[in-house]
């Protein structure tokens, strides 16, 4: 079987694991950790780094610390795995969704607009407020799909202009610019990342935030480790318990040194891919646009005019011949926890994710082996 998305654990993984249990430090603290916040906030240029233990729990610190709670509203877009919407429900809060625009499948920035116009109004005291539900709007987070940056410059006037703050949600994008600018100068107040292990890179778990401010990094990083002061056991707020630990650090340290390597990989990858179809009728490559460089996370097909049993019997045929497949993201409006929440939508959401089929992408597939996925493909649209 030629896997989907698989890791890539062929460097100083083992090494480094050995060392962790060599010194004893498993847990939550270690040298590793350090190393492997220090190494992210390089990655991303970030002024500092907090490791987490999911990429949720990133999410749900974000959204904590900007201070949503119970009764406001963050604004997603609908096409994204459902961490986006349950770090948002953590928070005792209900998403609004939006849909995405076709150039980057990301939160769609007129819609975005529409609604901030038309759907919302400030109360005595300045509070933007959801008019249907009187809810506060505190934050808008958009989401980079397949790792390819969102239109960042067009979210982030809007919010500021309209006094929001703005978390990425950069799941699978470690590597991506914006404008040449790396993940952390988006004009997102705070960026958060997974390390789960089908991402680029790896800590077989585990999440981290990163941000340009410098003053936060200490406060968040206080946050996730249950806000302990000092080394008795005194704690001044409510606090998470929200750490990485010295092993899954250690993973993510030896990863990161190959960052570079692993970019490379699946550029190639995705350009192979979008080469192999340009003459296919029907066929398009995933999303990729001039002025940012995505981290190429997933990559593979989009069929705008097939049928769903197409699809269906697309899948059907790369399984029986040895590939792995299978469906995209259902989009969060039509998710069971999420369907009573507010949502503007344009129809692309539900136009695109059942036509979208990933395609083998690790780092490690063969010229060969991805030869003939191709072929399949064409075969089965033929």
């Amino acid at each position: 079987m030629i896997p989907l998305c698989i890791p890539n654990i062929s460097g100083n993984e083992g090494a480094y694991l050995a060392e962790c249990v060599a010194s004893t430090f498993v847990s939550t603290v270690g040298p590793f950790v350090d190393r492997f916040e220090a190494a992210t906030a390089q990655a991303t240029g970030g002024a500092w780094a907090v490791a987490t233990s999911s990429g949720t729990t990133a999410l749900h610190t974000a959204l904590h610390f900007l201070g949503v709670g119970p009764g406001d509203h963050v604004i997603i877009p609908s096409l994204t795995f459902i961490a986006t919407a349950n770090a948002v429900a953590h928070c005792h809060a209900t998403p609004i969704i939006l849909d995405v625009d076709a150039d980057s499948w990301g939160m769609d920035a007129g819609l975005l607009q529409v609604l901030l116009n038309d759907h919302c109004q400030r109360d005595a005291k300045g509070v933007l407020r959801y008019t249907a539900t009187g809810g506060a709007i505190k934050v808008v987070m958009p989401v980079f799909a397949m790792g390819l940056p969102a239109d960042m410059d067009a979210i982030v006037s809007l919010a500021k202009a309209y006094g929001l703050a703005v978390v990425a949600d950069v799941a699978a994008a470690v590597g991506a610019q914006y404008q040449g600018k790396d993940l952390a100068h988006t004009g997102a107040d705070l960026t958060a990342l997974s390390f789960n292990g089908n991402k680029l890179v790896t800590a077989g778990g585990g999440g981290a935030l990163v941000g340009a401010a410098p003053a936060d990094g200490a406060k968040i990083k206080h946050l996730t480790a249950t806000a302990r002061l000092g080394a008795g056991y005194d704690h001044d707020i409510v606090g998470f318990n929200y750490r990485m630990t010295n092993l899954q650090a250690a993973v993510g340290v030896a990863q990161l040194e190959r960052l570079d390597e692993f970019l490379q990989a699946k550029a190639r990858i995705a350009q192979t891919y979008a080469s192999a179809f340009g003459d296919t009728a029907g066929l398009l490559p995933f999303p990729a646009l001039p002025d940012r460089t995505g981290s190429h996370w997933l990559s593979g097909i989009f069929a705008p005019d097939a049928s769903l049993a197409q699809m269906e019997n697309l899948r059907s045929s790369l399984i029986e011949n040895g590939v792995e497949a299978r469906s995209f993201w259902k989009p969060i409006h039509l998710q069971q926890p999420y369907l009573a929440c507010p949502r503007h939508l344009s129809g692309l959401s539900d136009a695109l994710w059942q036509r979208i089929q990933p395609l083998p992408c690790s780092t490690q597939l063969t010229q060969s082996d991805q030869m003939r996925v191709i072929d399949l493909v064409n075969r089965a649209f033929r």
